[in-house]
This record gives C-alpha cells, structure tokens and sequence, in this order.
C-alpha cells in the first residue's frame, strides 16, 4: 500500500512526525484520561472500557486519530488539563468534523498553557480506513497529514 495524503481544516496548526494511535469510534475524554490525570501519572493510559481500540493504550506524545469525540460537557476542559500537566497526545486528527468541546479543548491548551495539541478535522472516512496504530504520521502546517505505510517507512530507514 502506497502513503496516503490527507487534507483536513486546521484548528491548532503544527507538525508532527511520529506515531499514530487509532480508534475508529467516538473518543470520550472524561473516560478516557481522567483516571491517569487524577492520579498524577506522567502518560495517559486511555481508562475508557468501553473502547477496545484504546483501552490502556498510552496516547501521550502520538497522533490520535479518532473520527469524533464524545461524552461529557467536561471533555475541553480535560484536553486543558492534560496539556497543563504535559501529558497529552501531540495531535488530535478527526476524520470527520470536531465538536466545539473538543476545539475549545485545543484552543484553551494553546492559549492558557502554552502547550499545542495540533488539531485538525475534516480528514474524511478513508483516513481511518488508512492509519492503524503505529502507523508514521506526518504532519504539516497546512492541515496535510500523511499516512506512511510500514514498507514505504522501512525502505527510509534502509536509505538512512
């Protein structure tokens, strides 16, 4: 499978080159990183049981990849808490568009905290048909985000 190219609306621009974590389902914040914020840990392992595809998976320092959030009206609130305390994901990547909670989240963290959680929506349905965990990330400015695959990266790392 060749990279695939993805261009999305940029809410918190940035860049990024790394490692994606996916879940193809709604993302409930509270539940999701309330349990390692509270207890003061230095990575948020996801405590929502109800998402298999995340569930104790480390997402501090990844591209999250989700098709939406959900849940609690404290979900923005939460992104701030996470950034205040540098445990949070280093992009959020929504393909489809993101709710003003979560945009509240990604703007509140830059302002207030100075901590940048790059945020961009819109990335259509095909970008988590695309990107499994691991996958390398790479993203632009602009709101491009590219999805290497495993042989493409591996044939980078051989030239290196």
């Amino acid at each position: 499978m060749a990279n695939k190219e993805f261009k999305g609306r940029v809410i918190v621009g940035g860049t990024y080159n790394g490692e994606a974590v996916v879940t193809r389902q709604g993302f409930n914040t509270l539940a999701s990183c309330q349990k390692s914020a509270m207890a003061g840990k230095k990575e948020i392992l996801v405590s929502d049981r109800n998402n298999p595809d995340l569930f104790n998976k480390s997402i501090t320092g990844k591209a999250l990849c989700l098709p939406i959030t959900i849940g609690s009206t404290t979900g923005g609130m939460i992104l701030q808490t996470i950034c205040s305390m540098g445990i949070n994901p280093a992009a959020m990547l929504f393909s489809k568009e993101a709710d003003a909670l979560a945009i509240s989240g990604l703007i509140l963290a830059a302002v207030w905290e100075d901590r940048h959680i790059i945020g961009i929506d819109k990335l259509g349905d095909d970008f988590l048909k695309c990107v499994n965990d691991n996958s390398r990330i790479v993203i632009k400015e602009d709101g491009t985000v590219t999805v290497i695959n495993s042989t493409a990266l591996q044939k980078v790392l051989e030239k290196n």
